[in-house]
């Protein structure tokens, strides 16, 4: 596929510096592009390769205009608009409607004529798999489980029973979705297990990551609403909420009915305990231990920057003196104020 510079611009509400005729087949780096490509300039940090380029056509920011001297693309959120030109140019590939003869599908199952079924895949009984789903190889779709229209399931997920997945989501291989949540109780000689007994629901337009595990909840469901993007590898317990269009980066754990709110960003390997409550619009940087509720948007860190190793284990003694310190101090003011009486 190809598309002209033109095109681009009326689609997507560009202003043309340079050849509009200009004609772009595939997207690439400012320093790995070529002949017949699109790439894009989102980051200062990669100015220096601007002037260098030999991209048929670069997406930027109008500040960054002056300094290109190949036909460019101007707008306020390039890197928006290089993701959507990139889905035109590169669309996934197209799986071909049918069940494959290695596939097992229950004959109580309902698959739409359109949706496509892997090899070595298994529909229990009682599952819905709407028009043009994907079902990729080795996946399962459990019993009485449901997938929107334009859902693709990729390689060796698994849906367990009664879980509902929205349209247009996107699964990435090895996640696992409806698993039990880890609900235990103690008894004098041991731990019995907690019986899960809700589901978890998934909305609209959702994309998760490779290998990450969304547990079904306790008795409510674990509820995953529209537009959520969440990275590899991330750990969501029974219970939880995600908030619309929140996005959540890699290795983070989230703990049983932790309520997160729509449109926040959460970096890697962020911790929340259970049972908080997020506001919408909060921004959590990396490797942050959220141990409290967050009642307002803003942004919050708890992680500390790496330092030279022996200057950091000296300030990690004076951390556990801290709180001797701190009393120290208080006695100090207190026959301050004796003394200024």
């Amino acid at each position: 596929m190809s598309l002209t510079v033109a095109e681009i611009s009326v689609r997507y509400g560009c202003t043309v510096q340079g050849d509009p005729d200009a004609v772009v087949e595939r997207v690439a780096t400012l320093e790995g592009a070529g002949p017949g490509c699109l790439s894009f300039l989102a980051n200062p940090k990669y100015r220096r390769h601007l002037a260098g380029t030999r991209a048929s056509a670069v997406l930027m920011a109008p500040a960054d205009a002056e300094n290109c001297k190949v036909t460019a693309l101007l707008h306020d959120n390039p890197y928006a608009i290089y993701a959507r030109v990139a889905a035109e140019l590169c669309p996934p590939p197209v799986a071909a409607p049918g069940v494959h003869q290695t596939a097992s599908v229950h004959p109580e199952a309902q698959v739409a004529g359109s949706a496509h079924v892997g090899p070595g895949a298994v529909v229990e009984q009682g599952a819905r798999l709407g028009e043009s789903v994907v079902i990729g190889p080795g996946a399962v779709i459990g019993e009485g489980a449901v997938v929107g229209a334009g859902t693709r399931i990729l390689a060796n997920v698994t849906v367990c029973h009664g879980v509902t997945i929205g349209e247009r989501c996107l699964v990435h291989p090895g996640t696992v979705i409806g698993a039990d949540g880890f609900g235990i109780a103690r008894e004098p000689e041991g731990w019995i297990k907690v019986p899960q007994l809700g589901s978890v629901t998934i909305g609209d337009d959702v994309e998760i990551g490779a290998c990450t595990s969304i547990d079904r909840g306790a008795i409510d469901d674990t509820v995953i609403e529209d537009g959520v993007k969440l990275d590899n590898q991330i750990q969501v317990a029974h219970n939880v909420r995600i908030g619309a269009h929140t996005v959540i980066a890699a290795c983070t754990g989230i703990s049983g009915s932790t309520r997160i709110g729509r449109r926040c960003m959460i970096a890697g390997a962020v911790g929340f305990v259970g049972h908080l409550e997020i506001a919408d619009d909060v921004v959590v940087t990396g490797q942050t231990m959220v141990n409290r509720s967050i009642a307002e948007a803003g942004v919050f860190s708890s992680a500390l920057p790496m330092d030279e190793a022996r200057r950091w284990r000296r300030n990690s003694a004076r951390f556990r003196q801290l709180d001797d310190m701190a009393k120290r101090l208080r006695k100090l003011e207190k026959k301050l104020g004796r003394g200024d009486d």
